[in-house]
């Protein structure tokens, strides 16, 4: 008798034990969001075909659970993009700021430009020795269809009011005041991005500006030019987090991002899905550039 006793009160005691530690593990958790793609303020994913972009609202939406989450103590972002839109990306790195927990960034293939730009302010970034980071700087294009319009006879006939209205039509080339005003705009967008480096990375600016050629540098030179904190993937990241976090043996959640079914993306169907089904199969190379200029009349400068 004494023995049964003292074996139901062993197994109880084993699950108590167990389930203490369960508590203590799932009040420890670090938080995985997943960012893949292109930055831009809309996905422009086709309505059949998949296709990753990394949008403010995305971000917004998975830091939002997270801070719901009492038992997320650190966040590891795994970034692999090459960068896109300058107020997306501005944008993310405002909601990555209002973070209140550890942000470690986990680089894998690609972290370039508007990639860096939301990865400079976080806790810790950890990449990879080949992972190709940086491409920081701005690059605005300002398409001229003059010539191909004289070859298809188009005569577009243009009327503005303000000087320089028709800029960014793409119908003629630019006056050397216009190229002045393009760049000078470029610029600006330029120093905010070293401005972002150098605060996030506590760097100098003119440290920033030496690396900020818009070349691309492996893992390995990044960690060395002081572009990253760590070589490793995202176990390593993960370790970081915890570290930041003063956390042992945390208990990992991936956060999935939301899908849409198909009958969302019928019922949110637009131009812009039928263009991204329609250009590959039906356009020939000259008809999308057409298509593009003509319903994007303000070419924007971007972190790529």
């Amino acid at each position: 008798m004494k023995i049964l006793r003292a074996t139901i009160c062993f197994i109880v005691l084993v699950a108590v034990l167990a389930v203490t530690t369960s508590c203590a593990l799932a009040q420890n958790k670090v938080a995985v969001i997943s960012l893949d793609g292109p930055i831009q303020y809309e996905s422009s994913a086709g309505l059949f075909f998949g296709g990753s972009t990394i949008t403010p609202e995305l971000v917004r939406t998975q830091l939002e659970r997270a801070k719901k989450d009492s038992r997320v103590k650190a966040i590891v972002i795994q970034v692999n993009s090459p960068g896109g839109s300058v107020a997306a990306s501005q944008e993310i790195v405002n909601l990555l700021e209002q973070m209140e927990i550890p942000v470690v960034i986990s680089m894998s293939d690609l972290a370039a430009s508007g990639a860096y730009y939301i990865s400079a302010g976080a806790d810790k970034i950890v990449a990879l020795p080949g992972t190709l980071v940086g491409s920081i700087g701005v690059i605005s294009e300002m398409p001229n269809l003059k010539g191909l319009f004289d070859k298809l006879g188009i005569d577009m006939q243009v009327y503005i009011a303000g000087k320089h209205k028709d800029m960014y039509a793409g119908f003629r080339e630019l006056t050397p005041e216009e190229a002045a005003i393009i760049q000078n705009m470029t610029d600006q967008l330029y120093e905010q991005f070293v401005q972002v480096v150098a605060k996030g990375r506590n760097l100098s600016e003119d440290q920033v500006r030496t690396l900020a050629t818009g070349q691309l540098y492996t893992g390995t030179e990044a960690k060395q030019l002081g572009l990253v904190d760590e070589l490793g993937g995202l176990q390593a990241a993960l370790d970081a987090a915890a570290s930041l976090a003063g956390i042992s043996e945390p208990q990992v959640e991936y956060y999935q991002p939301e899908t849409s079914s198909l009958l969302n993306d019928l019922l949110g169907f637009g131009w812009q899905k039928l263009r991204n089904i329609v250009e590959p199969t039906s356009l020939s190379a000259q008809d999308i550039i057409l298509l593009d200029t003509l319903t994007n009349p303000y070419p924007q400068p971007e972190y790529r």
